[in-house]
């Protein structure tokens, strides 16, 4: 399945709620949310609001798809996310979570090197990203605890990289630490350290059918 590269407030609707995949337009009064409200996309958006109750597998799909397009990651890499989880010693859906936050794009942008994921993701792509003051040009690498992440002298260059370092409100995450344009994670984070509304336990009981 292909990356969706349609209107990214359309997923927002779909899933009727903020993504945040377009960063600081998400809080504008321009938000199709904030003009339209928990809308879903379509002629009939209006009809499905408040109207037809999701069944229990119509709830867990949709908390499934809302996880995957916050992080961006495609279904075959998220299935793969799932059945590392559940290897893991831990709850899985805190395990799953875990392992999408550690993906290297994710820190970038919870770093405030980068506006959004999208953004964060193509400069990892571009070479832009240093782990351990080495290229890596893997989104989904795993960062561990202790890995320097720093931004390679020409991306600091670049304008959607210098304003969202200047960006004063950005607040970083308690598990990871930055100074400058440098970062790393100081521990794995714990799921009150995750700040989305995301009910995990449906993504669970959804791959455990």
């Amino acid at each position: 399945m292909a990356r969706y590269l349609g209107p990214k407030c359309r997923l927002c609707r779909a899933a009727g709620t903020k993504l945040f995949l377009k960063a600081e337009r998400c809080y504008s009064p321009k938000c199709p949310l904030e003009r339209k409200g928990a809308v879903p996309p379509g002629q009939h958006g209006q009809k499905k609001k408040g109207g037809v109750r999701l069944s229990k597998y119509g709830e867990q799909l949709a908390e499934k798809q809302k996880l995957k397009r916050i992080y961006g990651v495609l279904e075959k890499q998220f299935r793969r996310y799932f059945h590392e989880a559940l290897k893991a010693k831990g709850e899985t859906g805190k395990m799953l979570l875990r392992l999408l936050e550690r993906r290297l794009d994710n820190v970038v942008y919870r770093l405030g090197f980068a506006p959004s994921r999208s953004v964060a993701r193509q400069l990892v792509r571009h070479g832009h990203i240093l782990v351990n003051n080495k290229k890596v040009n893997i989104p989904s690498y795993q960062v561990k605890p202790g890995e320097i992440i720093s931004l390679s002298s020409k991306a600091l260059k670049i304008e959607v990289v210098s304003k969202a370092l200047e960006e004063k409100e950005r607040k970083i995450p308690s598990w990871l630490q930055r100074k400058a344009a440098v970062g790393k994670i100081d521990h794995l984070p714990e799921r009150d350290e995750i700040d989305f509304d995301i009910n995990e336990d449906l993504i669970v009981e959804f791959y455990s059918r």
